[in-house]
């Protein structure tokens, strides 16, 4: 216990431009991440996991790319590469310690990943930690990059890996609803339009529709996701390229499509893909876009939900907890109000991203460290979240259909039939006749209206209202 707890206290002198600094003898890091620890002890929130992992990888290529180039010495680039798998395989994750809100661009973030590839590829070469002469995390690590190209392509790598899952969860949803539409597609129930009686609907046909809005969320979550595909990276400092090499650019990502799967090609305009944070608002915005919808479709699950024996009770939600602390037996809409919460996350996160994207002046955008942690957190949440409600409540709901029927044999609206025969105001007499006697549609179609019993039946039979034109 003693030596451990010497070892804890034991520190090392490193140095940046600004002088000497102690650090914790078991960091990684160094002085830059110091200082950044230092002035920054803001909301103890760290750097998204996707978003280190698409900053290491880009170190990797970045070291294949110089090495080739002979830029790099290749013992020096395999050991930056071996020491940046170390971390893509889960190690050292502890050592990334700067948070989230730091420093504008992201430079504070980027440091901690130089100077800890740079300690632990020393080590690796038989030096020591933090032994900058063996590797250095400017001249080595970061040779031919800069934070300004670094970290907005960082953060479309780290998009591109995260949005396929939230593509798959609500096309997953919709998948569910699409199965539960073709099940209860002759289940007849009362239309509600104001939350007020409405004509008969089937609650296939009205769940279909759920189903029809997640598909298209789906496709404009997709649609946001090729313009990340086109990167900057190689514009180093303000997009010129000063200090990379001429072929760096293409070899950097060839290397960045190999490690990461996805075919990847050079934005048009470096300044432009520098300057501009505008696929990454296409993507937050697809994503708010995809929160509006759940949050409408999981109001609706909830309040058909509702009750059971007070409200209207048309749609059975799984039991996935106790819904009280004081109250015996209980159950509450639980995966759909965790739905809502996320989803109003997901606006807010939004809102936030694209204040962001406003704040770049001339050629760089500082606003990136606060959109890199967002997106990627919108995009796990949002995943998390569907997936879940899918799994836990979607596929579980079952349909009162003896109940649906009930109140589409109720509704006054069934009246609407009645107009191309009686007319709109005639009608509209019937309606308010049937609601201040208690008398069914039906039996007052008959009396005031002059139509036959058999004929009354047939336009006021809620299913053939489902099913326009057929007699």
């Amino acid at each position: 216990m003693a030596n451990r707890a010497r070892s804890k206290g034991r520190t090392r002198v490193e140095r940046d431009t600004m002088g000497a600094l102690r650090v914790p003898a078991a960091a990684l890091w160094g002085a830059q991440t110091a200082r950044a620890v230092e002035n920054f002890p803001i909301s103890g929130l760290r750097a998204h996991p996707a978003f280190i992992d698409a900053t290491v990888r880009i170190k990797i290529a970045a070291a294949r790319a110089n090495a080739r180039l002979g830029l790099l010495p290749r013992p020096t680039a395999r050991a930056i590469e071996a020491a940046a798998r170390e971390v893509l395989a889960g190690r050292w994750r502890e050592q990334f310690v700067v948070d989230v809100y730091q420093a504008g661009a992201g430079t504070s973030h980027h440091m901690n990943v130089n100077e800890l590839l740079a300690s632990r590829a020393a080590e690796l070469l038989g030096g020591r930690r933090g032994d900058h002469a063996l590797v250095d995390p400017n001249d080595h690590v970061n040779m031919a990059q800069s934070t300004n190209d670094v970290v907005p392509t960082a953060i479309r790598l780290a998009a591109l890996e995260l949005a396929p899952a939230v593509v798959e969860a609500l096309l997953g949803l919709a998948a569910t609803f699409e199965k539960k539409a073709r099940a209860w597609d002759g289940i007849v129930k009362s239309g509600r339009t104001h939350l007020m009686d409405a004509t008969p609907i089937r609650l296939g046909q009205e769940v279909e529709g759920w189903a029809a809005a997640l598909r298209s969320a789906a496709g404009r979550v997709r649609d946001a996701l090729p313009e990340l595909s086109l990167l900057g990276i190689g514009g180093t400092a303000v997009g010129t390229g000063v200090n990379a090499h001429p072929r760096y650019r293409a070899l950097v990502i060839a290397e960045l499509t190999r490690l990461t799967g996805v075919p990847l090609t050079p934005a048009r305009s470096l300044t432009g893909a520098m300057q501009s944070l505008g696929p990454f608002v296409a993507l937050s915005g697809a994503l708010r876009g995809a929160a509006v919808e759940l949050l409408r479709i999981g109001g609706d699950v909830r309040l058909l939900g509702s009750g059971p024996a007070t409200g209207l009770g048309e749609l059975k939600l799984p039991a996935v907890q106790p819904g009280s602390s004081i109250m015996p037996g209980k159950v509450n809409p639980s995966m759909a109000e965790m739905l809502a919460m996320v989803s109003y996350q997901v606006i807010g996160l939004d809102a936030a991203i694209a204040a962001a994207a406003t704040g770049g002046q001339l050629e760089l955008n500082v606003m990136m460290p606060l959109v890199a942690f967002d997106l990627c957190h919108q995009l796990q949440i949002l995943a998390a979240a569907v997936t879940a409600f899918d799994r836990r409540c979607a596929r579980g709901l079952t349909a009162d259909a003896a109940r649906a029927r009930y109140y589409a044999e109720r509704t006054v609206s069934l009246a609407t039939a009645l107009a191309p025969k009686l007319g709109y105001a005639a009608a509209a007499e019937i309606v308010k006749a049937s609601l201040a006697t208690g008398r069914s549609v039906r039996e007052l179609a008959v009396e005031r209206g002059g139509i036959g019993e058999r004929e009354a039946r047939r336009l006021l039979d809620p299913a053939r209202q489902t099913r326009p034109g057929r007699g």
